[in-house]
């Protein structure tokens, strides 16, 4: 190869050489990658509070109703008939012996003023042969028996047509009926009762509280702000026996409540509020129900520690209130409680 030839390609691969490296030069350098910011775990916060000795109770609450000791039910005991008209509505005030209800006279009422004349000159032709022949008075008195004891019988068939109040009161209830409707024997119609002798009802639901609660307890019962304590006078295992089906199952749920003197704004269907306490435990440790955690049958709390550690401890529990709950073991004053 010739010297001119070599020189030739040596000059190529020095400008190829220089070009790759300028194209090298021309090239923007590569960026090193960002490191990740250092992200600080998240520091949960709990809701505590400090396990602390005090007074817890267990209680009874509710909405209570007034009503009468002394009421009077209206029916009809002999036989039924069809309405004339009822004379009172609920609300109504009544005097003993008043009227309430008037069933279809058919006349008797005309009966019996008939009756009460021909009684009345009985009575009177009597009177005049008590002076007289001994046989004119004989008769004259037979004659007046016998239309006194028609009378009796007209009068007792008038009374029975007719429901009257048996005390002073107030009607707490009447049948809804219209004239002509037909009454059986012994269908209650009106109720009276004594708005002057009340005492307090309150329902309750379940077994286990009305349980716990005996006759003599005390109870506050609050009405429009005013407060009057009383007691417990009935409870369902006091109650007496009845054959009333209905009655029999309003005892079961009532407790009866009675008062020394009863707030100015009562009346029959005021509905106070009743509380009673029905156990009572003093200086003993207490956290709130929520802070309280049950798990297949085991009880546990969850505890910080002063380093901020939480943990599971075992306890306890006592008698329950409406939102604290004792804690006879497995915790002590101050402990911090971390509530669910």
């Amino acid at each position: 190869m010739s010297r001119t030839i070599k020189q030739a390609i040596v000059l190529g691969l020095t400008i190829v050489i220089g070009v790759s490296l300028a194209g090298c030069s021309l090239m923007p350098k590569e960026e090193e990658a960002l490191k990740p910011p250092l992200v600080k775990p998240p520091q949960e916060n709990y809701s505590t509070v400090n396990v602390e000795k005090g007074t817890i109770m267990k209680t009874i609450s509710g909405s209570g109703t007034f009503e009468s000791v002394s009421t009077d039910i209206s029916q009809f005991t002999g036989k039924g008939g069809r309405i004339d008209k009822i004379l009172v509505r609920a609300g109504d005030e009544v005097k003993k012996g008043d009227v309430l209800v008037q069933l279809i006279l058919d006349g008797l009422d005309i009966e019996l003023k008939e009756q009460q004349l021909a009684l009345e000159k009985a009575k009177f032709a009597f009177r005049q042969a008590i002076n007289g022949d001994e046989q004119v008075l004989s008769i004259a008195k037979l004659q007046y028996e016998v239309e006194q004891l028609k009378y009796d019988r007209l009068s007792k068939q008038f009374k029975s047509k007719q429901l009257v109040a048996g005390i002073d009161g107030e009607v707490v209830f009447t049948e809804a009926l219209d004239e002509g409707d037909i009454v059986e024997a012994y269908q209650t119609l009106v109720v009276v009762a004594d708005p002057t002798k009340l005492r307090v009802t309150l329902r309750v639901d379940t077994a286990t509280d009305l349980g716990e609660v005996e006759v003599g307890m005390q109870a506050s019962v609050r009405l429009n702000g005013e407060e009057m304590m009383g007691k417990v006078v009935q409870t369902p295992s006091s109650s007496p026996e009845t054959l009333n089906q209905q009655l029999a199952e309003k005892y079961a749920k009532t407790l009866y409540i009675e008062l020394p003197t009863l707030p100015k704004d009562a009346k029959i269907g005021s509905m106070p509020s009743v509380k009673i306490i029905t156990r009572q435990r003093d200086n003993v440790l207490i956290i709130p129900r929520n802070g309280l955690r049950t798990y297949f049958g085991r009880n546990f709390v969850r505890v910080l520690d002063d380093d901020k550690r939480l943990r599971e401890i075992d306890v306890e529990p006592g008698l329950t209130g409406s939102t604290e709950v004792e804690i006879v073991k497995g915790l002590t004053e101050g402990q911090l409680v971390v509530l669910q």
